[in-house]
Parts: structure tokens; sequence; C-alpha cells
């Protein structure tokens, strides 16, 4: 069980990747653009993704943010498996606070039987939001409460996953389906896939947490790029071998964009960050063009933050990408990379994952 949970999970690096490579998507809308615009972007990606090699291909779950259109990861990944056949699919993750468990194993499990062994449930314990839209979907303003309780969550969740409360617990009969429930209903058969479970985080306590359990682990570094070495270091320090795996295995989530020359890449990510300032500062909206971002005024605080954020953008050419990211996997020792490409247009972000194949000699479509 081990080996067929950790092959579910360890990817395998292509041309000359120093580890596997993987995508997520925010699925961001743009000025000008539509949400419908922006799936349609996430198909593409996802299809130019797969034919390229990259492991994995994530959702996250956001809310309340017009430039983001990831508020329902499960339906997202719903319509990329199909549209994609081989590439894992996953949530990067589904805020676990947000929904009831037996919701969750219900969703992933239904995503499991459309696209049997390629399904990766990432959880985190954050909002994905503001407190007041976190209170909205939650019905409950006792927002701390929440997030304390996320191993009582994620233990409940993975039962429901597994279809083994023992006797005597009230959730005893309740059973999520899709599920191990129908193997064992008369004449049943079930599928010997159940997606693997991510923890995600920002921070120590999903570090921990996750190496206690035995867990991958997926590290938020495009946000907190300052916590990434101290926060892999507890993960592996606390790792203890499970029947998921038997060593540690974290990704790193990486902002990355490449354009065919280094002033495009600059301006693609100065309107990035100009969007990042108006989320930051209560004025969320949809991701301004470049001609937007070099006509603004930043003051010297925006400024100080838009340089602040862009530090952590690998960006510029194909090949200084590449040395971006193999610097920064040979810093951390990030088992895989998983990069995001925040950019106004899809056209954008495309050539973007485009370029960064090319640039690790990726394998191409026949």
């Amino acid at each position: 069980m081990a080996a067929d949970a950790a092959e579910e999970i360890r990817g395998t690096a292509h041309g000359t990747a120093p580890v596997p490579l993987s995508v997520l998507d925010l699925v961001t809308v743009g000025a000008g653009r539509t949400a419908s615009d922006a799936l349609r972007t996430s198909v593409d990606i996802a299809r130019l993704a797969e034919s390229r090699g990259f492991h994995r291909y994530w959702v996250a779950e956001h809310h309340s943010m017009p430039g983001v259109a990831s508020s329902s990861p499960a339906v997202i990944l719903a319509h990329l498996a199909a549209h994609t056949g081989r590439i894992r699919l996953g949530s990067g993750g589904v805020m676990l606070p947000n929904h009831a468990p037996l919701v969750i194993a219900e969703q992933f499990g239904t995503l499991e039987a459309m696209a049997p062994g390629r399904i990766d449930l990432g959880l985190g314990r954050a909002p994905g939001t503001d407190g007041a839209t976190a209170a909205a979907l939650r019905r409950s303003d006792r927002l701390n409460e929440g997030a304390d309780d996320f191993p009582q969550q994620l233990a409940e969740l993975t039962r429901f996953l597994d279809d083994d409360f023992p006797d005597g617990h009230p959730y005893r009969r309740i059973h999520a389906v899709p599920g191990p429930v129908q193997a064992t209903s008369p004449g049943g058969v079930q599928s010997p896939h159940r997606p693997p479970v991510w923890l995600l985080g920002s921070s120590g306590f999903s570090a921990r947490l996750a190496g206690v359990l035995g867990l991958p682990f997926a590290f938020a570094h495009h946000f907190s790029a300052q916590n990434t070495v101290p926060a892999l270091d507890l993960y592996r320090e606390s790792f203890r071998p499970s029947g998921v795996l038997d060593a540690p295995y974290a990704l790193i989530g990486v902002s990355a964009l490449a354009a065919d020359d280094e002033k495009e890449a600059r301006r693609q990510v100065l309107a990035a960050a100009l969007n990042m300032v108006r989320l930051r500062t209560g004025r969320p909206g949809l991701v301004p063009t470049p001609q937007e971002a070099e006509a603004y005024d930043f003051s010297p605080m925006e400024r100080e933050f838009v340089d602040s954020w862009n530090a952590n953008v690998v960006h510029g050419t194909p090949d200084e990408v590449r040395a971006g990211l193999d610097e920064l996997q040979k810093r951390t020792g990030a088992d895989e990379l998983m990069l995001t490409a925040n950019a106004h247009g899809g056209d954008v972000r495309l050539r973007s994952y485009e370029l960064i194949a090319d640039a690790y000699g990726l394998p191409t479509p026949a």
C-alpha cells in the first residue's frame, strides 16, 4: 500500500529539470477579460502541461476576489479532467475549515471516479479570503476555532475517505459516496485508488502536522518566501514514516514568469504586483494591464512592497528563469517545484509555461 500511495505522490523529473515541475492555477482574470476567458486559458495550460511532461496541475481556493475565478476547485477540476487524460489534477488547496469534511470526501470521491488515479486532495487551514467572507462561508464568526480544529477536521475527512469510522462512532453508518463502501455492497467493485491527501501551509503549523502524520507537504513559497526553509526543515525533522510515505516529500509553490525578453517579463510582473498592492490594501480587483501598471503612480510604501514582492518572483528570459528555479530548488531542497504564472493575459501565462518547458528540454508532443 505504501509503495502504491507513494507512487501517486512522487513525480519524475524530465529533461534537465532538477525535480518534477508542476502548475498551480489561480484562474486569474485580467481587466477586459471574463471568467469564461480565464477558464478557457486554464484548459489550454492544462493541456500544454500534460503534453510537455509537467507532473500535476492544482487549482487554489479563493473567495471574493474579482481577479481570481477559482472559488470552486472541485468544479474546475471536473472541467479539467474532461479535457485531459494523464496529468494529475488536484486542489492547492481546499480550505478545509470552510467546508464539512463529508462534503469534501464526496466531491473528491466523485472526481476520483471521473479521473481514476489522477486526483490529489491538497488541504489548507486558512480561509482563502478576508475575515468577513470567511464568516459568510462558515456561517460563524469564530474563525480561529475553525483553524484550531483543523487536525480534528482532517482526521474526520480521512475516515470518510477510507470509510473506517470505528464501531460506536456516531458517523459509523455514514458513508462518502463514491467511496470504499461501494466495494462492500453486494456485487460491489470499487476503484483501488484514493486521492492522496497533502497538507498545505505558509508557516510551521501544517509543516509539523504533515511530518507527524507522514503526509506530503506543499509550502506556499510564492507568498511566504521568508518562511520556506524553516518550514521545510521543520517538516523533515518532524517526519514519521507512514502507510503513505516512507520518507518526506515536499513541493513548493513558486511565482515564475518567463517571456521572450527580459523587459516584457518585468512589465508583466509589475502588473501582477500592482494587483497584489490593491489586494493587500483592501481594493481587490481584476489583474491590471501592463500599460496601466506602468502609468500607475506608486507611493514610496507601495514601491517598497512591489520591490519586495517581485524579489521572490522568478522572472525574465527562459534561461534566467531556469537559473532562478535551479538555484531555488538547490537552496530549499524541494522535491518538486509547482509554478504559478500571474499575468494579465492568458496568452502570456501560456507562453511562459511553454518557454520554461523549452528551457528545460521537456518532452514535446509527438
